[in-house]
C-alpha cells in the first residue's frame, strides 16, 4: 500500500505547479486503485480549502515554505483538520514523503510544524470572514455580496449534491441506491455512482442538473446550432428533440470528446465541426431555427464541483470573459432565421457575465426581443433570464436567457 499522501501529491502537483485542471490531472495520473476514493476526496478537499490551508501555513511559518513542502503541508493539514485522521500517521507519512522526494533538510520542519501548529483566528471584517470560512477569493466574495447580499456565504458554501445521472432507459435498475429526485424525467442525483457497462452502451450518461435545465428551456425545432458544444452533453440531449444538431468547438481535442459522446449515445443527427463561434461562418448565416450559446465563463456557479476554479480564476478575467461572451452572442445571432430563438447560458453566478451581457447585446443588435424562460428547477428570475443558484437549485449555478429574432 502506498503512502496515503503520495498519490494526492502527484495529482495536485500538476494542478499547483503545471496549472492543469484537477479532473485532467486525476485522469492522467496513475493512482492506487483500491484507495482511489480517498485520493479523490483529498485532492478535491485540498483545493476546496486551499485559502484556509494557506492561512494556517502563513500563521505558523516564519517564512513561506517552498512549493513542494507547502503542498505536502496542505495535504497533511486537510487530513488532520477535515478527515479526522490520526495525527501520528499523517505526520509520519508526510515526513516520509518529504524524504522520498529528496528534501531531507525540510523533514524536521514538516515534523515540527504538523505537531505544533495552531489555527489562525477568523478575521473580524465581514467580507474577509466569509472568504476565510468558505476558503474563497476575497474579490469573489465582494462581487457576490453586491449581487446577493446575505446569500453570498450560502452560495459559496453550497455543497455538491452528488453525481447527476441522466438515463435513456433502465433507470429502475439503479433506484434502489440512495438518490435524490430532480424535476426532470429520468434524471437523478446519487450520493455515489460507479459506472458500469450500461454507461458504455448509452443506457445513461453523467450530466449536471444545471445542464439538463438549460436544455429543458430549448423548444423543439428542425435545426439547432450548439455554438460552444464540448464535451457534448447538451448537443446529445438536444438531438432528441431537434431534427438536426450542429455543434461547434474551437479546440480539436475537445471536438473529439463530442464525437466520442455522440458515438457512445448512438446519436445520428448530430454533426460536429472545428470552429470558433466568435468568428463569422458565412454558410451559417440565417440557417438555424435555434442557436444555443453556452458561452465560456468563469465557472463560478460550479465551484462545488470544480474547486480548482478558486485557484485559477482571477478578478480581471471577468471583464475579458464578458467581452468574449458578447462577441459570441453578437456573431451567433446572425445565424438565426426570422422567428428563430437565441439561447444564452453560462455556469456563472455573476451578473457581469449574465444579465449585463444580454443587456449589452440588446443595446447593440436590433431585431431581438426577450422571451420568458421557464424551468421546474428552483431559480431566481432576473431582468433578462433565470439564475440557478447552488444553494437553491440542487447545487447548480447556471444562467439562461431566451431571445427571439423578429
Amino acid at each position: 500500500m502506498t503512502n496515503p499522501l503520495t498519490d494526492p501529491y502527484l495529482v495536485l502537483s500538476k494542478v499547483y505547479q503545471d496549472g492543469k485542471y484537477l479532473k485532467q490531472s486525476l485522469a492522467e495520473t496513475p493512482i492506487e486503485f483500491l484507495n482511489k476514493p480517498r485520493t479523490v476526496k483529498i485532492c478535491y478537499g485540498v483545493l476546496e480549502k486551499d485559502s484556509y490551508l494557506s492561512e494556517i501555513i502563513s500563521h505558523n511559518a516564519q517564512k513561506p515554505p517552498k512549493s513542494a513542502i507547502r503542498l505536502i503541508l496542505k495535504i497533511a493539514l486537510y487530513m488532520l483538520e477535515f478527515m479526522d485522521k490520526h495525527g501520528y500517521m499523517v505526520v509520519d507519512n508526510a515526513v516520509t514523503l518529504v524524504k522520498k522526494l529528496g528534501k531531507d533538510g525540510a523533514s524536521g520542519f514538516v515534523n515540527a510544524f504538523l505537531r505544533s501548529y495552531s489555527l489562525p483566528p477568523a478575521p473580524k471584517n465581514a467580507d474577509e470572514k466569509i472568504a476565510f470560512e468558505t476558503s474563497s477569493p476575497l474579490w469573489l466574495v465582494r462581487k457576490l455580496k453586491r449581487s446577493y447580499k446575505s446569500e453570498a456565504a450560502e452560495i459559496l458554501s453550497a455543497p455538491s449534491h452528488g453525481v447527476c445521472v441522466r438515463f435513456v432507459h433502465g433507470a429502475e435498475n439503479y433506484l434502489d441506491r440512495p438518490h435524490e429526485i430532480t424535476p426532470f424525467e429520468n434524471v437523478y442525483i446519487f450520493k455515489n455512482f460507479t459506472r458500469d457497462m450500461n454507461f458504455e452502451n448509452g443506457s445513461y450518461t453523467f450530466q449536471s442538473v444545471g445542464s439538463v435545465a438549460i436544455c429543458a428551456t430549448v423548444k423543439p425545432c428542425p435545426k439547432l446550432l450548439d455554438a460552444c458544444a464540448a464535451p457534448g452533453g447538451k448537443s446529445v440531449l438536444l438531438s432528441s428533440k431537434c431534427g438536426e444538431v450542429h455543434s461547434c468547438e474551437i479546440h480539436e481535442h475537445r471536438l473529439a470528446l463530442i464525437e466520442a459522446y455522440k458515438q457512445r449515445m448512438g446519436v445520428k443527427n448530430l454533426t460536429a465541426r472545428l470552429a470558433d463561434s466568435s468568428e463569422f461562418i458565412p454558410e451559417y448565416e440565417g440557417a438555424f431555427d435555434a442557436v444555443l450559446c453556452d458561452a465560456p465563463c468563469s465557472g463560478t456557479g460550479v465551484i462545488n464541483e470544480n474547486p480548482d476554479i478558486k485557484l485559477f480564476r482571477k478578478e480581471e478575467d471577468i471583464a475579458e470573459l464578458s467581452a468574449l461572451q458578447l462577441k459570441i452572442l453578437n456573431n451567433c445571432s446572425r445565424y438565426l432565421k426570422s422567428g428563430g430563438r437565441l439561447y444564452y447560458s453560462t455556469c456563472s453566478v455573476l451578473p457581469e457575465e449574465n444579465d449585463s451581457v444580454v443587456y449589452n447585446f440588446l443595446q447593440s443588435v436590433n431585431g431581438f426581443k426577450l422571451c420568458e424562460a421557464v424551468s421546474p428547477l428552483p431559480h431566481r428570475k432576473t431582468k433578462f433570464g433565470l439564475q440557478f443558484l447552488p444553494h437553491i437549485s440542487l447545487g447548480a449555478g447556471f444562467f439562461i436567457s431566451v431571445l427571439e429574432k423578429q
